[in-house]
Parts: C-alpha cells; sequence; structure tokens
C-alpha cells in the first residue's frame, strides 16, 4: 500500500511519538497555553492517521467483497460495490488535498471581511448571499462561525461584515476565495424586474498566533471606540464598547464590535492588524513593517476571481481555474469544495 508513503504516515507517526514524549516531561503543565498546542497538535495528528488507516479498512472490505462477487458469481452486490468506491475516491481526494495545504498558516484559523461594492442594496444583498454561503460551508466542515463586525445595509442587506473562521485548515482552504464575487440576476430590489450585476469582494487572512511577534509603533495607530450596532445582542449598543484601529502609515483599518468589553474589542483588533500587515508585509516582500507603503483602498471590481449567475441561465465560474457549476443554488448553500480544490490544484 503506497498510500502510507504520500500522506506521510511513518512521518506523522514518529511526529506523535515526539509530542507525546514532550507530554510527559516534567514541568509539561508549567506553560497551560503551550502544552494546549502541543496535545492540540497530537489530536489532529492522531485524527490523520486514524482517516488513513479508515481509508486502508475500506479497501479492503471492497477488495474482500468484489473477491466473493466473482467467486459466487453474485451481481446483487455490485451497487455496494460502486458506492464504497465512490466513497473511497472522495476520502481519498480529500486527503490528498489537505497534503497541498503547505503554507506557513495554512493551518490557522481564517478572518474573512465582505465588503459590498457597486450596485447599491442589491450588492448589499449579495454580502448578506455570501456570509450565508461560507457560514454554510464552515459548519458542514465542523468549523466554528463568529462574527466579529457588522455594518448593515441601508434598506437590506449588509455593508460589510468581518468574521472568524475557527478550525484546522481554515486559512489553507479559504485563501483561496479571496478577490472580487460578481452577481447577475434579475434584482427583488428592482420593481421593473431588471437584470443587475453587482459585486462584493473578499478579503481573507489568518489568525496569527500570540508568540508571533509584530513590532508596531504606536503613534501609527489612531484609535477610535463607538457605539456597535447590528448583530451580536443588545449589550452591545449601550456603551461605546466597539474599537476601530487605523494603522495611519498603510491605511489598513479594522474593527471589532461583538466582543463584550471594549478591551475585548481592541484585543480581538489588535490580531487582525498584525495579521494584515504580516500578510502585506510578505506581499511586499519587506523586512520591517514600516518599510510598507500605503495600500490601495479602491477595488477593481473589473477584476472579478468568480461569477454566480442567476438569470438568463444558472452558471458559477471561477475565471482563475474555469471550474464552473451549473446548479447555483447548491453553492449558494455552500458547495464550494469544487472551487477550492480547482484552485488548489491549480497552485501547485
Amino acid at each position: 500500500m503506497k498510500w502510507g508513503l504520500l500522506f506521510d504516515i511513518p512521518g506523522k507517526n514518529r511526529e506523535i511519538e515526539e509530542l507525546e514524549q514532550k507530554a510527559s516531561e516534567p514541568g509539561f503543565w508549567d506553560d497551560m497555553e503551550n502544552s494546549q498546542k502541543i496535545l492540540q497538535k497530537t489530536k489532529n495528528l492522531k485524527d490523520k492517521v486514524e482517516g488513513y488507516y479508515k481509508l486502508v479498512s475500506l479497501w479492503e472490505d471492497i477488495k474482500t467483497l468484489n473477491e466473493l462477487a466473482i467467486e459466487e458469481n453474485d451481481e446483487s452486490v455490485i451497487e455496494e460495490i460502486k458506492n464504497g468506491l465512490s466513497k473511497l475516491k472522495d476520502e481519498l481526494h480529500k486527503l490528498k488535498l489537505e497534503t497541498l495545504l503547505t503554507g506557513e498558516y495554512d493551518k490557522n484559523n481564517a478572518i474573512l471581511t465582505l465588503h459590498a461594492g457597486a450596485g447599491g442594496t442589491e450588492a448589499q444583498d449579495w454580502v448578506q448571499m455570501l456570509l450565508r454561503m461560507y457560514t454554510r460551508w464552515a459548519e458542514e466542515k465542523g468549523y466554528t462561525v463568529k462574527i466579529l463586525d457588522y455594518l448593515d445595509g441601508e434598506e437590506a442587506g449588509i455593508k460589510s461584515v468581518t468574521f472568524h473562521v475557527i478550525g484546522e485548515n481554515a486559512y489553507g482552504y479559504l485563501k483561496s476565495e479571496k478577490g472580487v464575487h460578481r452577481l447577475v440576476r434579475i434584482s427583488p430590489f428592482d420593481a421593473s424586474g431588471r437584470r443587475h450585476t453587482s459585486f462584493a469582494s473578499l478579503d481573507v487572512i489568518p489568525e496569527l498566533d500570540d508568540d508571533i511577534e509584530v513590532d508596531i509603533n504606536p503613534d501609527d495607530l489612531k484609535i477610535d471606540t463607538y457605539r456597535a450596532s447590528g448583530a451580536g445582542g443588545q449589550h452591545i449598543n449601550k456603551t461605546e464598547s466597539a474599537v476601530r484601529i487605523t494603522h495611519i502609515p498603510t491605511g489598513i483599518v479594522v474593527a471589532c464590535q461583538t466582543e463584550r468589553s471594549q478591551f475585548q474589542n481592541k484585543d480581538t483588533a489588535m490580531k487582525m492588524l498584525k495579521s494584515k500587515l504580516i500578510e502585506l508585509k510578505e506581499r511586499e516582500h519587506k523586512e520591517k513593517i514600516e518599510d510598507l507603503k500605503g495600500i490601495q483602498l479602491e477595488i477593481a471590481w473589473g477584476s472579478q476571481i468568480r461569477s454566480y449567475v442567476f438569470c438568463p441561465y444558472t452558471l458559477v465560474k471561477d475565471h482563475r481555474t474555469n471550474y464552473e457549476e451549473t446548479n447555483v443554488n447548491s453553492v449558494m448553500d455552500g458547495n464550494i469544495d469544487g472551487f477550492i480544490n480547482a484552485y488548489l490544484s491549480s497552485a501547485k
């Protein structure tokens, strides 16, 4: 069985042994945060190894069933064999995809921000539709979704929303979604029933571990507090607990309003700022944060990565990979793995 080498099962088993050795050392629990990270990493590795052995077991069952069917000339199990092979293929593809997630931050949680673009109320409704799509996708994966910042649309929908997707490899998968998303449909907000084109931009950054040092000059920060609005419960509107931080040299703005205290909102916003600055620093290949230039604030709405067409036909097409799906409702229900898989495979 060559799969074990493909998915580096021997290497994973060695890493598990090393981590368990660390966990048995005296003083392991002195640093609670570090010990929790080691235990979580051990669990993740064990889950991967266990998943691999379940695949091997499934393959052996299919082979045995196939051999019995041939020996006894029994065609009644053909459908069962087909279903088993289909499941095996899907699980193998999923495992193989994980091997493509080799980026430094791919295993991290992700922070996503959606902004409505050209299109007014229609674009704000489009942001709400995309938020639902990504929430459905994340829940199907067993990830947790937490709203961090939220600005309601004037008539309907959402102007902008920042949300946290928590789970292993969340950033590795969702980084492929970064860019401009284009909607074409008959607008429910147009009494004349005309076709509208709307845009929304999605930014995706990894959540950085607290032990990653980012040197930020406090004088470069403008910190504003304000009353929160939108989702998050009634308590958020009583005091100016929401926090907005502007990094003056680059123009980066981050905000958080859904935590219960101003301190918590500021802490979360600073984490977001650090992640954005690290990403920008790496993109510009700079050594220091202070070397960064001002970011481009305007978005080129014509450079969409994906189009979602509801009318006059139904089609969702990724313009980077040419991967497409005709069942637009299924895609809007969170079935976007095909697009993510195609992007990750083409990027290698």
